[in-house]
């Protein structure tokens, strides 16, 4: 690679975040919901989505020309396989994760990266003064946008997990701060003489019924509000962590676990689910996503 596309390559990466903007941008407005059965002018699109037509433009051609939306000559938009990934009924769907990338607050706390590198601390709780989940309990709107992105992207991964791993020999089966039940739903679907516990705060597993209800599991189910860093509950013979450890510092992760070693059945299995680091040069989503525990929750990938 001559220096002139080494240097061009590299502004590509660095404009990367007005990308993800315009992205979080459209899955706000539902533009791929709106392209899903045809395709549409951005006029027609400006008109469903109560968004000025000339700046609705400018905004989906920007993302046509990195392959989200594809334009035609008369100014209308389709889908591409990578911005079908936007709809909000994909299993695989993006569009709540995009959204909560693209809140103020997340932005911000990624705004003092530096602080973290230059002092190992977390950047969220030197730009708010608080931790990422006090914040969020005093915005609850941010909540409800972040268990959004959480239960979408746990249903990507379901299958994947329910493939790499026999769930069949336990009887019951507890996802400990589980969200609002989206992997545990499936578990249970796929195991129909299982019974599973859902736990989480309360103002979590509050929306938890219509996943299981959707599932058809829901009178194999106890959804249970407390808080793990007191107790969760009794008789599970297998407790599943997903994407936790990594939110926390060894000494928190310690507390948890006692606790989940206190609950368990004496022959009981902890399943712990988190992302794999790369070797050297390799991995960019889970070594990025390293860094966002860095600045967010204040932990780090471990594996």
């Amino acid at each position: 690679m001559d220096e002139r596309t080494a240097a061009a390559e590299l502004q590509k990466l660095v404009n990367g975040f007005q990308v993800s903007q315009a992205i979080c941008v459209a899955a706000t407005l539902g533009i791929a919901d709106h392209l899903k059965d045809c395709k549409r002018t951005s006029g027609e699109l400006a008109a469903l989505t109560n968004t000025h037509p000339q700046a609705l433009y400018r905004l989906l051609r920007a993302l046509a020309s990195v392959g989200v939306f594809h334009e035609a000559e008369d100014r209308s938009f389709s889908l591409t396989p990578v911005g079908g990934a936007l709809r909000s009924d994909v299993q695989h769907s993006v569009a709540p994760w995009a959204i909560l990338a693209g809140r103020p607050y997340f932005r911000q706390a990624w705004s003092d990266l530096l602080h973290s590198v230059s002092t190992g601390e977390n950047a969220f709780r030197h730009a708010y003064g608080k931790g990422v989940w006090e914040y969020r309990a005093e915005h609850p709107e941010e909540s409800v946008i972040f268990d959004r992105a959480m239960t979408a992207m746990s249903r990507g991964v379901a299958a994947a997990v329910l493939t790499a791993y026999d769930f069949r020999p336990f009887s019951v089966v507890m996802d400990v701060a589980g969200g609002q039940g989206a992997l545990l739903a499936e578990i249970l679907r796929r195991n129909p003489g299982q019974r599973g516990i859902l736990f989480d705060q309360p103002q979590v597993v509050a929306k938890a019924g219509p996943v299981f209800d959707a599932a058809g599991v829901s009178d194999r189910c106890d959804i249970v509000a407390g808080d793990f860093f007191v107790s969760v509950p009794e008789g599970a013979d297998a407790i599943v962590l997903k994407w936790i450890l990594h939110d926390w510092d060894d000494d928190t992760n310690i507390r948890i676990l006692k606790t989940c070693r206190r609950a368990i059945r004496p022959e009981g299995k902890l399943l712990v689910l988190e992302s794999i680091l790369a070797p050297p040069n390799e991995g960019a989503s889970a070594k990025f996503g390293d860094l966002n525990m860095l600045v967010m929750p204040g932990g780090q990938e471990r594996t």
